[in-house]
């Protein structure tokens, strides 16, 4: 089953469909965009519901309606453990320890985060004990970090010397360089302590190294993509766009339009990128993502949307243009075509421009030298096809 193009890409789509010019069918607009006419259509039917135009249930209440289920079966997973808990500790062989109970559930299939909540245990000792058999010292640390964790969590402003108080409170009696080292291993600073940095600490976004060195080719499609955004001013402020390109073929495989440069702008433009490509049965993993610097490319979340699909990052150098000119020059096509052709009184009108450019105009109209006079489109039709079919 073919899986469903990005949310963004459908919304330009019928926004592209309902300002159309007279005259023009939307078997049209579809073909512009590669749906079928009936793919678009229904798109436009699932839009005029969730506007309000028409009866039916909106995708916002299927989302509530699928959250308000997923709360439901949180909730007996919950009294579940409640109910185990309390059968498993009224039994009369005392003390004893909760780990197995733990397991017994997560083998019923409640997660074990939703048992350590409920039963208010960290699941740091609990793993420990799962990964290998339990000694009385593992046991014995395992008591201390509940109790410092607990004391913690009640009091997060508490450092390590309040906390060995409170746990030796909760039955928990130990040395203050012993609390010192469980709660240095775990993290739980006082809320009111100094940052704690150094080699042990958490290491920022990295900067990957330039994988490409200024040679922007590819021996097929989804080897190298390349990332960059641009901006353009509307009546109503900046408009930004973040864009993929295939190398191979030149063609935009994903893009993000928003009316903030934020690090979500680029993440969005991957994950459309990924999807739009699995809509089209491509494999993207192994793929190299070069951008430039920019601090959208170098956040947590960009580099997490990258390892979550299995790319490989690629920067070139800070202020060097020419370390990704090939995606600059996809943007000056585009600056010259749409963003410098008149003036915007809205972002959505420039909007639907941009995505009918680049999707109508670029993709199928604008035959390439560097493709042989072929539009990416035709290009990616003509090279790949024959292989899928050999294949």
């Amino acid at each position: 089953m073919p899986k469903p193009y990005p949310k963004e890409f459908r919304d330009d789509v019928v926004s592209v469909a309902r300002n159309r010019e007279p005259g023009q069918h939307l078997k049209q607009i579809a073909a512009d965009f590669g749906i079928s006419e009936s793919c678009l259509t229904n798109w436009m039917k699932a839009a005029d519901v969730d506007e309000g135009v028409k009866p039916g249930t909106t995708a916002a209440e299927n989302v509530d309606l699928r959250e308000a289920r997923k709360r439901i079966r949180l909730l007996e997973q919950e009294n579940e453990v409640l109910r185990r808990a309390a059968a498993y500790l009224s039994q009369a062989n005392l003390p004893k320890m909760i780990y197995p109970l733990v397991r017994e559930l997560a083998v019923d299939g409640i997660p074990v985060t939703v048992t350590c909540r409920v039963l208010k245990i960290a699941r740091q000792p609990y793993y420990r004990w799962l990964a290998a058999p339990v000694t009385t010292s593992e046991l014995v640390a395992a008591y201390r970090a509940n109790a410092l964790f607990d004391a913690h969590r009640d009091d997060p402003e508490f450092g390590y010397r309040f906390l060995v108080d409170e746990a030796a409170a909760s039955g928990q009696p130990m040395a203050a360089r012993t609390a010192w080292a469980i709660c240095a291993a775990n993290r739980w600073w006082s809320a009111f302590g100094k940052p704690r940095r150094g080699k042990s600490g958490r290491p920022g976004p990295p900067v990957h190294d330039d994988q490409v060195q200024r040679v922007f080719t590819a021996a097929g499609p989804n080897q190298l993509w390349l990332t960059d955004i641009t901006e353009h001013r509307t009546a109503e402020g900046k408009l930004y766009l973040c864009a993929v390109k295939d190398v191979h073929s030149n063609r935009i495989v994903g893009y993000s339009i928003d009316s903030r440069m934020k690090s979500r702008l680029a993440v969005t433009a991957i994950e459309n990128a990924v999807a739009r490509r699995a809509a089209d049965g491509a494999e993207v993993a192994g793929c190299i993502v070069h951008s430039d610097r920019g601090s959208q490319f170098r956040s947590r979340k960009f580099v997490q949307a990258l390892n979550r699909h299995q790319l490989s990052g690629s920067m070139g150098r800070v202020g060097a243009a020419g370390d990704n000119a090939a995606m600059e020059s996809f943007f000056a096509l585009l600056q010259k075509n749409v963003l410098d052709r008149r003036s915007w009184a809205s972002r959505q009108q420039l909007r639907i421009e941009i995505v009918t450019w680049i999707e109508r105009t670029y993709h199928r109209r604008r035959r390439q030298a560097g493709l042989g006079r072929l539009t990416p489109i035709e290009y990616e039709t003509i090279i790949y096809t024959p292989a899928a079919q050999a294949a």
